[in-house]
């Protein structure tokens, strides 16, 4: 499956916790992400990422252009509700995007766990039929 990671300044360090905790079931799948978060997550876990542009420098829009084609299968989204991002609009239509092609998405650590465990059981397989 591919793997959308993105994660806004203040929960880089979350998101490198998130992939060190998960990454033998990280390590099974396609992993893409935004420059910053997927260096992180490269440097602390050893798993492959793609890495896009920063996403204040058009990674969060190539991000949607991958879900727009369908061609991510979940996306790991950790945001921080509460600082105003100067790029918000472009994170909104992120969300909305996984919305409408019906992409599993988890915005904070408690549905990102339950996206990941989901996955691990099989539970996302109907994703390969759609895609």
């Amino acid at each position: 499956m591919n793997i959308g990671l993105i994660a806004h300044d203040s929960k880089k360090i979350l998101m490198e916790n998130f992939c060190i905790a998960y990454k033998h079931i990280l390590s099974n799948h396609n992993l893409y992400a935004t420059e910053t978060t997927g260096r992180l997550i490269e440097e602390a876990t050893n798993l492959n990422v793609y890495k896009y542009l920063a996403g204040h420098l058009g990674g969060v829009q190539q991000v949607g252009a991958q879900i727009a084609h369908n061609q991510l299968d979940l996306v790991i989204f950790l945001r921080d509700p509460v600082s105003q991002q100067p790029h918000e609009p472009g994170l909104g239509s992120l969300i909305k995007l996984c919305d409408v092609h019906n992409i599993p998405i988890g915005t904070n650590l408690a549905t990102a766990e339950l996206l990941i465990k989901a996955l691990e059981r099989g539970d996302l397989g109907w994703r390969e039929v759609i895609r």
